[in-house]
């Protein structure tokens, strides 16, 4: 399965933490554009050494599709402090 951007790829504004415990993030699909929520070990988080090393990922529920975002800072601290599992690279 290979990593999709395009229309309909989730952005800043789709990853968002949802109130409660434990935490869930919002996410969208850009290939079947199922909106849904994944719990923090649904979700891998890579930082690397330049922003376009830095990215998410996650499976979709729904169609199965491996999908992978560039992270900015924003969605990089929504992530780690939702316990999202870390993998740093230099």
């Amino acid at each position: 399965m290979s990593p999709t951007s395009g229309p309909g790829s989730p952005s800043v504004r789709d990853v968002a933490v949802v109130s409660g415990a434990p935490v869930a993030f919002k996410a969208a699909c850009p290939d079947c554009r199922a909106r849904f929520e994944l719990d923090a070990g649904d979700l891998r988080l890579a930082i690397g050494g330049s922003r376009r090393a830095t990215f998410y990922s996650f499976t979709c529920p729904e169609c199965g599709i491996q999908v992978r975002k560039p992270a900015g800072e924003r969605i990089v601290e929504l992530l780690t402090g939702g316990g999202v599992s870390t993998l740093r690279s230099v």
